[in-house]
């Protein structure tokens, strides 16, 4: 099977004051295209910093780092192709979407920009996608519950139809009947455009129930990869 990302040797450092601290230590691992990979482990092992290399937001790093057979280049922004084949969903659905925009206009515009045409019917097709109805597209998110701005999250990031979803914790600000929604979504989502998903979560009942592999990160660094176990039961009946 074809590697979709292919990290080796990552290393992130920021720096405070006079002292440097590693996000990221040595990092290194392959998701196979199509698969499910989960980076697991507490608050500040690193996980959500490598989202964001691989997102292109933290463009400060060294080492290697290759996403569909295109290599990033550090200190640099990704390529358009590279920022169509990468789009994330990030753990706040509310902080993610401008509060005085209505949702039309949060969906459009990532179109708009890209010079994609019917900007109006590609978001209301998004919006279904999501298992939103249309009306919701007037709206603004403070008028809309947790799980909605989520799934409006998700069809944003649907948009330019992705190749790699990244997810930083897309459900721990939700409540537990609201995730076993949104993580069902996601794996329909999957079965339906034959994408790739890396997930990031501290987790573990989420990880099992979503990851078809998992590397375990402690103080930057992964300290174990494991595949995951077939026989495990559903986070939630569906």
């Amino acid at each position: 099977m074809k590697e979709a990302v292919s990290i080796s040797g990552l290393n992130v450092l920021y720096h405070r004051g006079h002292t440097a601290f590693a996000a990221v230590r040595e990092a290194s691992f392959a998701i196979r295209t199509g698969e499910t990979f989960g980076l697991f482990g507490p608050s500040g092992c690193g996980k959500s910093t490598i989202l964001k290399a691989l997102a292109g937001i933290e463009r400060h790093w060294s080492g290697a780092i290759e996403v569909f057979g295109s290599p990033y280049r550090s200190g640099h922004g990704l390529t358009a192709a590279q920022r169509r084949d990468v789009q994330m969903v990030f753990q706040d659905p509310y902080a993610s979407l401008h509060p005085r925009h209505r949702i039309r206009r949060i969906l459009a515009e990532p179109l708009v920009v890209n010079g994609i045409d019917n900007p109006s019917g590609r978001a209301a097709e998004a919006l279904m996608s999501v298992g939103l109805p249309p009306d919701v597209a007037s709206r603004t998110p403070n008028a809309l519950s947790g799980g909605q701005r989520q799934r409006v999250a998700i069809a944003r990031a649907l948009l330019l139809r992705p190749r790699l979803l990244l997810l930083d914790e897309p459900t721990s600000a939700l409540d537990l009947s609201v995730q076993a929604e949104i993580l069902n979504l996601l794996n329909d989502i999957k079965a339906a455009y034959g994408m790739t998903f890396l997930l990031v979560s501290h987790d573990r009942d989420v990880i099992a129930h979503m990851c078809d592999r998992t590397a375990e990160m402690s103080e930057g660094r992964i300290v174990d990869i494991r595949q995951r176990a077939d026989d495990r039961p559903p986070l939630v009946p569906t």
